[in-house]
């Protein structure tokens, strides 16, 4: 499975987000996760374009999360950031819609498939709330 820097980036700016008690801009949060300020500009703004962030211009301008944590899906994020389900292989979930048109004959189309769903499912499951919990448990360990 592809996870990008993109989509990684998406979920630790969250989590900061998150953590934060006020907006918080991209300069702060470039430096916080040493990223490329111009890279995470454009994440940061293709999630507010989604309504994940609401962002606010100004001196105290920044980022804040618009939606309740436990609404908020790792699999909706990376579809935001992405622009499109991140897949295992390169490889149609439709069967009408295999490139090579052999995908009745295919014997790895059904295995893959199958574990593209179950990921889905998976990534759909865990919330911006479920990451916090583990990252809090993480610091008491």
């Amino acid at each position: 499975m592809l996870i990008t820097r993109a989509s990684e980036y998406a979920l630790l700016s969250l989590i900061l987000l998150a953590k934060a008690t006020r907006p918080l801009d991209v300069s702060t949060l470039s430096k916080e996760l040493n990223i490329s300020k111009s890279f995470l500009a454009k994440i940061l703004q293709s999630m507010a374009r989604e309504g994940l962030l609401r962002s606010y211009r100004g001196a105290s301008g920044g980022f804040e999360i618009a939606k309740k944590l436990d609404q908020i899906t790792v699999h909706h994020i990376m579809l935001c950031v992405e622009g499109k389900s991140v897949a295992v292989f390169d490889c149609s979930l439709d069967e009408s819609d295999c490139p090579s048109d052999k995908a009745s004959t295919c014997t790895i189309w059904p295995i893959i498939n199958s574990l593209q769903k179950r990921i889905d499912g998976f990534l759909s499951s865990v919330t911006l709330e479920d990451m916090l919990k583990n990252d809090n448990r993480k610091k008491r360990d």
